[in-house]
């Protein structure tokens, strides 16, 4: 049995958070824009120490310059109010434009392949997100995560 009124917080291995990048698609990036902080949400892979997405064009490229940034990058499994799982990134994001394929093919049909286990249509006539055009990949280059679970009950006397 557990007690919510004594949670345990602690701190997650590598392995650990990247477990929970590599089985978790939907994630919230933050970045600096004109004196802001935005985060947004969206969808990726994890692969090789990578996290590969596609965006349209908007505040996240305008803010990243077009080609890269530092960003950081947060991952939540959240099953209850003390039982969670949060694992954040910091990294630099890089974009892979069509007009700079060339210079990162191998990187951009890799991004594609693996988006195509996500949504098999990826660039294709039947994409049901065509208007994303543009695939990224963030660098993780710093991670780490933390966790809530809820704390044991104390035994009664005589039980």
């Amino acid at each position: 049995m557990s007690d919510p009124a004594n949670p345990r917080f602690s701190t997650l291995s590598h392995d650990e958070c990247t477990a929970i990048l590599d089985r978790n698609h939907v994630g919230r990036i933050a970045y600096a824009r004109g004196g802001r902080v935005d985060i947004q949400p969206l969808n990726y892979v994890y692969h090789d120490g990578w996290l590969y997405g596609r965006t349209s064009e908007g505040a996240k490229l305008a803010a990243t310059d077009a080609t890269w940034a530092q960003v950081a990058f947060e991952v939540d499994e959240v099953e209850d109010f003390f039982r969670w799982r949060s694992v954040v990134v910091h990294g630099g994001f890089y974009t892979m434009l069509d007009d700079h394929v060339s210079l990162h093919e191998h990187e951009w049909w890799q991004g594609i392949q693996l988006l195509r286990t996500l949504v098999p249509d990826t660039f294709t006539r039947a994409d049901p997100v065509a208007f994303r055009t543009v695939v990224f990949r963030i660098a993780v280059q710093e991670v780490s995560g933390r966790e809530a679970v809820p704390g044991a009950v104390p035994a009664l006397a005589g039980a």
